[in-house]
């Protein structure tokens, strides 16, 4: 059987590319706060309830610190906040083959539960290590290129999202500050365990090597309390002092355009240098505006409509209603913006998927669903 090629579960090593595309988005930064609380989504069928690997919450918690600790409630939020459907895309545009359609992950593809091969996920990763740029993998250097590069990502977000998985202090939540993640040169590296502990891996690069190490039965068979820092982690690391043993690589330098900030966080009085794309730097984050506090309170996440053909369209409008309610704030449906959140908001609805944003007064956004609405009218 070829390892390299089989399809395994992904857990969290999806993680740095939805934190790149939400950078990228502008939903946050490294410095925003998120909040690490117990979180129930209406899904088919039931209630998705995520969980941390702990079993614990932390309360409002930076995203780089999320990032780093590999928090599992705080991603799902982020995947919220960007979209299923724009997150799948991202990922096949890094090389990740044959997923599915964003409907059938939901809200479950921010903790990895897509298949993916270790083949694939290495060479997404060096798209990382190369400033944001995939190119297709070769067996040997006399091999010619299987097709063109393509860029996926910015170079400032590859930057920023490197160094978080190189921030030691960030990962200490979980990781502790001592691990087999903690290298001797400058190495950017992310660990992750699929359900049941079937598969786990540990992915990271160094300004000249990408590493990736998968860790599992061959049947599929789950193993007895290994994970990725335990099982992957260890044989990483090893190889990757091998790599480095006539001298210790250096970290990267930031590309022109990135912005430097001391910031401080309220909730703690905490200072650190943070990392922001242009436009969205600032000095202090608040937890007040989180969407923790102002929330969609209808539709729910996941919910789909099915229109009636034989009832009038103007008496099957939709409303929607957040809390608290505020009117400076404005909700915005696919792009467009649909009018103040200070009151019931009726919306003729459509065939289709929407993605509903909660902006404050800064167009923020405060929170994020998607809905979809089938039958019915056709325009």
């Amino acid at each position: 059987m070829d390892g390299i090629q089989a399809r395994r579960q992904a857990g969290s090593t999806l993680k740095p590319f939805l934190y790149a595309l939400a950078l990228e988005s502008r939903v946050l930064t490294g410095a925003s706060l998120i909040e690490d609380s117990p979180l129930d989504i209406p899904v088919q069928g039931g209630v998705y309830r995520p969980e941390n690997y702990d079993n614990q919450f932390q309360g409002p918690v930076t995203a780089r610190t999320t990032l780093a600790s590999s928090l599992n409630i705080p991603a799902v939020k982020v995947l919220l906040l960007v979209g299923v459907d724009p997150f799948v895309e991202r990922l096949r545009l890094l090389g990740l083959r044959d997923l599915r359609s964003a409907d059938f992950y939901g809200p479950s593809l921010a903790l990895g539960s897509a298949d993916v091969t270790l083949w694939d996920l290495v060479n997404a990763y060096r798209s990382l290590a190369d400033g944001g740029v995939w190119t297709p993998l070769r067996l040997r250097a006399d091999e010619s290129p299987a097709g063109p590069p393509r860029r996926v990502f910015a170079e400032a977000t590859a930057y920023v999202v490197s160094d978080i998985l190189s921030d030691r202090e960030s990962r200490s939540r979980t990781f502790s500050m001592e691990s087999p993640l903690s290298t001797r040169f400058w190495a950017a590296v992310k660990t992750g365990t699929s359900k049941d502990m079937r598969d786990n891996w540990c992915i990271g690069y160094s300004r000249d090597y990408t590493v990736g190490v998968w860790t599992g039965n061959f049947s599929g068979e789950s193993m007895w309390n290994v994970s990725g820092i335990t099982g992957a982690a260890p044989v990483w690391v090893e190889i990757m002092n091998w790599l480095h043993a006539d001298g210790a690589g250096s970290a990267p330098k930031p590309p022109a355009g990135l912005v430097a900030r001391t910031v401080q966080t309220a909730s703690s009085g905490a200072r650190r240098k943070e990392w922001f794309l242009p436009g969205t730097e600032a000095a202090t984050f608040e937890i007040a505006h989180a969407p923790a506090n102002f929330r969609i309170s209808y539709p729910a996440p996941g919910t789909v409509v099915a229109l009636d053909p034989d009832i009038p369209e103007e008496e099957q409008r939709l409303f929607f209603a957040s809390e608290p309610r505020d009117r400076s704030h404005h909700f915005e449906l696919n792009g467009e913006n649909l009018g103040s959140a200070g009151s019931l908001l009726l919306w003729q609805p459509r065939q289709g998927k929407y993605r509903l944003l909660l902006r404050d007064a800064q167009d923020r956004i405060l929170d994020a669903i998607e809905f979809q609405v089938r039958g019915g009218f056709q325009h």
